[in-house]
């Protein structure tokens, strides 16, 4: 059986963990908050009080962490996983970070005698609960075949697309085209409201067409019922966006509607809205042409 120490149990974190649990992995979850770990113990895991502890016996780390700064202290700070893991580890960073720390931790983790994939994961809290997260990865293709098993017990599209780092780039792609789209979708829908269109059979027809798309499906129950809670933050995707556009200028890559879209992130953040579901950008539609409920 292959234990699986899993570090960070968030919105993500949690319900993958409980999964690996439930595919047959033994799995030991660290969290800074220790209750989030209770689910993962209800379904026969166990938990850790540290990194340290959690790596007693562990053939693979699994990371999954808000931000560049949270994977380089799990994975390279004091009582961190280098520090601790036994040597040949691999560990799996489910993480969405900057490309270049990826591939920066990739190289000192080989130094190190481990070995290191790059997964970020597309589908939000709905997609991990239901173990079918589109998982994006990075790193050499012996250890993604090794890991493969890990993968499909929490998603459902799994595409090994280059070596380390690869897999945070795609992620920020497909951070940037899921940024526009609900944008747009907001839009559309107070354009809709403004007509008094019925919008639940608006959006069906929309949903139908060449307009449909797994944005619309996944959160047009959260903009027609205004109920923002959390499968994922705004915060974090304006963190996601920041990687898109640092990453862009650097390649010389120009992405227009890149940057009014991580803008708009930015001004929901500010207006206080980073709590939110990322489908809230109806909000800023909402401030923008004097139509807010609040």
């Amino acid at each position: 059986m292959t234990t699986i120490a899993f570090v960070g149990l968030g919105i993500m974190g949690q319900p993958m963990s409980v999964r690996l649990q439930e595919a047959g992995f033994d799995v030991c979850g660290v969290n800074l908050t220790p209750e989030r770990v209770q689910p993962l113990v209800d379904a026969g895991g166990r938990s850790a009080g540290s990194i340290a502890e959690a790596m007693d016996g562990a053939d693979v780390v699994a990371v999954m962490v808000p931000d560049s700064p949270d994977v380089e202290e799990v994975l390279a700070g004091e009582g961190g996983v280098f520090e601790h893991a036994e040597p040949g580890t691999l560990i799996i960073d489910f993480s969405s970070i900057r490309p270049d720390v990826t591939a920066t931790l990739a190289e000192q983790a080989r130094e190190k005698g481990f070995r290191m994939l790059d997964a970020p994961v597309s589908g939000g809290e709905a997609g991990a609960q239901d173990a079918v997260l589109s998982i994006m990865v990075g790193g050499e293709a012996a250890d993604f075949a090794e890991a493969r098993p890990i993968f499909d017990a929490v998603g459902k599209t799994i595409v090994h697309v280059g070596t380390s780092g690869a897999g945070q780039t795609v992620k920020a792609a497909n951070q940037l085209v899921v940024a526009v789209n609900i944008q747009v979708l907001a839009e559309a829908l107070v354009f809709l409201e403004a007509y008094d269109v019925d919008t639940e059979a608006a959006i069906e027809v929309l949903g139908g067409g060449l307009a449909g798309s797994t944005v619309l499906e996944q959160k047009k129950a959260n903009m027609l019922g205004r109920s923002f809670e959390p499968g994922f933050r705004i915060d974090l995707h304006h963190k996601d966006m920041g990687i898109v556009t640092s990453a862009a200028r650097e390649a010389g890559v120009v992405l227009p509607l890149g940057a009014i879209a991580a803008q708009l992130m930015a001004a929901a953040r500010a207006n206080g809205d980073g709590g939110l579901d990322h489908s809230a950008l109806l909000r800023g539609v909402e401030r923008l042409s004097g139509r807010t409920t609040d």
